[in-house]
């Protein structure tokens, strides 16, 4: 039995997810063993039949992971009440107390926008910048430090620098990219949810001082 599926709405987040996941030591988790699916019909289809997708996989892995954008999932909900609606669905086909609901509000691309250099640099840019160009062409407030359309800011971004976006470009971002510098509440309750479920082990606690930076 592995210990995790994850269960992802597109190939963006496949690639995301798997690049964070390869980072145990910076996750503060012991080493897993785990699969990451993509759902056919992506946000939609995650929220509807997360728990019948997962169903079969009951005996095949010890913990089950949903995640999923706000955006476009087709319920108009706030994040909480979707995750909660998921939940229950997930609770009453056998997942109950080893399945957990991560909600992107609005979407994979909060996870994006750090104050990490990385994510300039991923993308082609400089990183002050990158910032400058958000701000002039009002996809960033003055005092903010994530676009307000995280999405589409990226998708631009790219675009100005004529770089083709790519699914490989999330995977590169999580595994380059400072957690430390991600405040976002759903990547929070990811990371949290991952130590809850595979602590380190004692003899390995030195390699996840919380004073080392990354």
């Amino acid at each position: 039995m592995k210990d995790i599926i994850v269960l992802v709405a597109d190939k963006n987040m496949e690639f995301a997810v798997k690049g964070i996941l390869q980072r145990t030591v910076s996750l503060k988790i012991r080493e897993i063993s785990y699969d990451v699916k993509v759902h056919s019909h992506r946000d939609p289809g995650v929220y509807n039949t997360a728990h019948d997708f997962l169903r079969i996989f009951l005996n095949k892995y010890s913990y089950a992971l949903v995640m999923l954008d706000k955006e476009g999932c087709g319920c108009n909900d706030d994040s909480k009440q979707i995750a909660m609606n998921i939940q229950s669905r997930l609770d009453s086909s056998g997942w109950k107390n080893c399945s957990k609901v991560i909600v992107l509000d609005p979407e994979l691309e909060i996870w994006v926008w750090s104050d990490s250099p990385e994510v300039s640099a991923c993308i082609g840019w400089n990183d002050t910048e990158l910032r400058s160009w958000l701000r002039s062409e009002g996809y960033m407030l003055p005092n903010a430090y994530k676009p307000q359309n995280p999405k589409l800011a990226f998708e631009k971004a790219l675009r100005v620098k004529r770089k083709p976006r790519s699914s490989s470009i999330y995977g590169k971002l999580a595994e380059r990219v400072s957690f430390e510098r991600c405040i976002d509440s759903a990547f929070k309750e990811f990371k949290g949810t991952l130590q809850q479920w595979f602590p380190v082990f004692l003899a390995d606690a030195g390699l996840y001082d919380e004073t080392k930076k990354e």
